[in-house]
């Protein structure tokens, strides 16, 4: 299996190391044939066994990134969970009391927002514990879970980020579930506001007859997600929706993953472009109406 000794110095590493290692490139060696490459993921199990899953390197570029977080990222992100769920109840059992000794308006909706996020929350460690079929999309109004995500975006950041509605009032409702849809947006605003945006925008359009993958849209919703940071680092261009891949020392790699994986839930796309000072993620999603598939 080893053909460089990088696998054996990984499980080395392993040993002291609580997230997942990732190895890029690995060099296998197989019985009667040729050396083959891999990208190879380690981490801990449960039972303190080690998970190892490989992906030869010539299936990323036609593979959906998101369908590899399931697998590669199961045993950490289920450790995890485990770990959030009593800071969790702390905090709500906080905003429980603190609801009772605030009186004027302003305070009342910050207590409401600490309360729908931990509850947000909660059902998401709930989903990567005990995952279940998705829920049942409904009919809702993108600037609502937008506004949503503004509110979030102006306590994390305050008024150090000028934040920009651009939106088309005139657009009809689409099919999705707005906490998730909430997830993805805000994952997105707070990447913009890490990486250094004086000003993050949230347009809104619609486009007609639009190709999203195979299918072609009668309507669909074209939202951006706009900023002036830093941008996208060159050498993270072709990685950026894989799990664990992330510009900043502390970031997890999560959350661009987590959004592409929402935008496919929704029949949907995720994409971006970016140069430093200008930087475009990009969500197309259907707003009903059959699909007319194309070959």
């Amino acid at each position: 299996l080893d053909g460089d000794g990088r696998f054996a110095a990984a499980l080395t590493r392993l040993a002291g190391e609580t997230m997942p290692l990732r190895l890029r490139r690995a060099r296998l060696r197989y019985p009667d044939a040729e050396d083959r490459f891999a990208d190879l993921w380690l981490s801990r199990h449960a039972d303190g066994g080690v998970l190892l899953e490989v992906h030869p390197v010539d299936e990323f570029p036609g593979e959906d990134p998101a369908l590899l977080l399931p697998s590669a990222l199961s045993a950490a992100l289920k450790g995890l969970a485990h770990e959030l769920r009593n800071p969790l109840a702390g905090v709500k059992g906080a905003a429980q009391l603190l609801a009772r000794r605030v009186d004027d308006a302003e305070g009342r909706e910050l207590v409401t927002l600490i309360d729908d996020e931990v509850a947000r929350l909660s059902a998401l460690l709930d989903q990567l514990l005990s995952p279940s079929p998705p829920r049942a999309h409904a009919p809702l109004n993108i600037h609502a879970v937008l506004e949503r995500v503004l509110r979030l975006a102006e306590s994390d950041a305050g008024w150090a980020v000028r934040l920009v509605r651009d939106y088309d009032p005139s657009l009809p409702e689409l099919p999705g579930d707005p906490d998730r849809l909430v997830q993805a947006v805000w994952n997105l605003v707070r990447n913009a506001i890490e990486a250094g945006a004086g000003s993050v925008t949230l347009r809104t359009r619609a486009e007609h007859a639009l190709r999203i993958g195979d299918e072609v849209h009668a309507i669909a919703l074209r939202l951006e997600i706009a900023d002036d940071g830093r941008g996208v680092p060159e050498a993270l261009a072709e990685r950026l929706f894989l799990p664990l891949v992330s510009g900043r020392a502390e970031g997890s790699g999560l959350g661009l993953a987590l959004a592409q994986q929402v935008a496919r839930e929704h029949r949907g796309s995720l994409a971006y472009r970016s140069r430093p000072g200008h930087t475009v993620f990009t969500v197309l999603l259907p707003m009903g109406g059959e699909a007319e598939a194309t070959q």
